[in-house]
């Protein structure tokens, strides 16, 4: 009797998310992945394994991933400091040469992955096909961040056509510069945005090392499951969003206004934690939404 609650516990599971995959089937999702889900194997592999799975069932799953700490980590092993200002990497020339290699490294690890899970997938960077234009980035302070870039337009056509010819996309944040042709390094969480505005995704999905948005970060109960655009916004002004949070929930509420329908702030350390939230009645992280957008029951 156990062992069969447990099959009729699995089948259930299954018929909850089927007005899911009805509903999103054919649809574009633009996953952003970094965090501790890039260095923790096992992460790693139940991260693909919901994209292979996303695929499988109809809909059309695009990666964008980051790899900060690696950059990092090389940047120390060729006898530099990595130095950030606001949360952005200072990348001189050398720097940039670094970013390149190692996020081309991670790019097509990713795609290793995906074919072990017998999904086809293609890694490009943003470079290919002028699929990401940029300009350099400059701050008010007037410090100088070398060769950091900030999207000034995305051409589709190329991931487009990976998509259409059944490839999973797995893009790297290689910006090409709009006037000098020049490689710039891109905050991942400012590339996934833009793709998915570009594309007008059904979902973009942020992988981070947090389970969404508090009330109170100190206070693990206040997680709160979903935000309007407007509730997002009153959130900021009142104060509520600090560190992190802050340029992340920016992100969002533009991709939102630039067509993305939802967008999910989900916790990269549970396993299979994209399936819970998409395929579910609650789900489990944060989703900003439009203003006038269906909640969930």
């Amino acid at each position: 009797m156990d062992n069969m609650d447990m099959w009729i516990g699995k089948a259930d599971v299954l018929i909850e998310a089927l007005p899911y995959i009805r509903e999103f089937a054919g649809k574009k999702i633009v996953v952003k992945y970094g965090g501790s889900a890039m260095k923790d194997s096992s992460l790693k592999k139940s991260v693909i394994q919901d994209v292979a799975l996303l695929k499988l069932v109809g809909m059309k799953p695009i990666i964008v991933h980051g790899g900060g700490k690696e950059i990092s980590r090389w940047v120390k092993l060729n006898g530099g400091t990595p130095e950030f200002v606001n949360g952005l990497r200072v990348t001189d020339k050398d720097t940039m040469e670094i970013a390149e290699m190692v996020l081309g490294k991670v790019n097509k690890g990713l795609v290793q992955y995906m074919e072990e899970n017998g999904v086809k997938a293609c890694g490009i960077s943003g470079k290919d096909g002028g699929t990401m234009r940029v300009k350099k980035r400059v701050l008010d302070s007037g410090i100088d961040l070398g060769y950091v870039g900030e999207v000034t337009s995305v051409d589709t056509s190329l991931i487009d056509t990976l998509i259409e010819h059944d490839y999973v996309p797995v893009i790297c944040p290689i910006g090409l510069g709009e006037e000098d042709y020049m490689s710039y390094n891109v905050n991942a969480d400012d590339a996934a945005c833009a793709i998915a505005a570009a594309e007008k995704a059904e979902k973009l999905v942020f992988l981070s090392d947090i389970e969404g948005v508090y009330r109170n970060p100190l206070d693990p109960t206040t997680l709160i499951s979903e935000l309007t655009v407007d509730e997002t916004k009153r959130f900021i002004a009142e104060g509520n969003a600090g560190g992190g949070m802050l340029p992340k929930l920016k992100n969002c509420i533009e991709a939102i206004e630039c067509g993305t329908r939802r967008v999910h702030i989900l916790d990269g350390r549970i396993h299979h934690c994209m399936l819970l939230e998409i395929f579910t009645n609650r789900g489990i992280g944060t989703a900003i939404l439009k203003n006038d957008a269906k909640r969930y029951a």
